[in-house]
């Protein structure tokens, strides 16, 4: 199928359907950026309150800043999946992810065991980075609609009473009128 062919339901299958739109709905928003950050936001909640079972042994990871890490990795997890409701937030949410993420490493066994930590600053790196796209217009179909091209680019070209002579260096030439007036 071409990917730039348009999608119609009727023709697809419901799950080539469903998959056009997600594309859809995941282009128009800091998507990535918001899936780093809630997955980063995971381990840095998880790690203080696991246990592991090694036959009859325990392993404990709790430490004394467990509520630290846990509103740590919920806020995280808040934000990540803001970032995909909230565009316009994008900026706020990759400043506070980065810094969530720089606070877990010294409160929450160093940010997850560097997981939640990279995670969590790659997403809030995204978040910084990411940019709406501007719609694209559609190219005219007939030449005569399309404005002739300025090789100035809106800068002032020269005067009709000017000459061109790149030698004329005074005040006076072209009638008293100097080039910067």
């Amino acid at each position: 199928m071409n990917p730039a062919s348009q999608v119609r339901a009727a023709d697809d299958h419901w799950l080539t359907v469903a998959r056009h739109q997600f594309r859809d709905w995941r282009g128009g928003r800091p998507f990535w950026a918001g899936l780093f950050t809630t997955l980063g936001g995971v381990p840095i909640a998880y790690f203080p309150y696991a246990d592991v079972r090694l036959g009859n042994v325990t392993i404990a990871m709790a430490t004394t800043a467990g509520a630290g890490s846990l509103i740590i990795g919920v806020l995280l997890i808040t934000l990540g999946i803001a970032l995909w409701f909230q565009q316009g937030i994008r900026v706020f949410a990759g400043v506070a992810a980065i810094l969530l993420a720089l606070v877990s490493i010294p409160v929450s066994n160093l940010g997850g065991f560097f997981i939640g930590f990279l995670a969590s600053l790659i997403g809030g790196c995204l978040a910084l980075a990411w940019a709406p796209g501007a719609a694209v217009e559609e190219e005219p179909a007939d030449v005569a609609d399309v404005p002739p091209v300025d090789p100035f680019h809106g800068i002032p070209g020269p005067r009709p009473t000017e000459t061109a002579y790149s030698t004329e260096t005074t005040a006076h030439a072209d009638g008293g009128r100097n080039s910067a007036g």
